[in-house]
């Protein structure tokens, strides 16, 4: 008598061969969607912070200043990256160590872009 033997440990995902198993594609999009909103909102704080009339673009609420315009487009910048990838690799395995990789670096570097002294050097002040 034969019987199926599960070759998996407990706990952990079938590999992609295995019949109905998700892709990995929709997970790596949101985290490395989540590293380009980082950045970005780090590229938006330096822009709103450095040069008058991106400060100016970015004031779209007076009592915050240009925040509100800065965390606004980081959002969106987000989302619609979110939603490209999310497309793009539906249906795909993609390998998450350059993903994660990827996007810790981009969360590092939006951090840094945050930062105060950071931001006052790469404005000469």
């Amino acid at each position: 008598m034969h019987t199926e033997h599960n070759t998996n440990p407990a706990g952990t995902a079938p590999n992609a061969t295995t019949p109905g198993a998700v892709p990995s594609g929709p997970g790596a999009a949101a985290v490395l969607a989540a590293g380009i909103g980082s950045l970005a909102l780090g590229v938006f704080a330096l822009a709103g912070d450095a040069v008058p009339p991106i400060r100016q673009a970015f004031n779209i609420w007076n009592p915050s200043g240009p925040l509100s315009g800065v965390t606004t487009a980081a959002v969106l910048v987000w989302l619609v990256a979110w939603y490209l990838l999310a497309r793009r690799w539906s249906a795909r395995e993609v390998g998450l160590t350059w993903v994660t990789a990827a996007a810790l670096a981009m969360l590092a570097g939006g951090l840094l872009l945050t930062f105060p002294p950071f931001m006052d050097m790469l404005q000469g002040g």
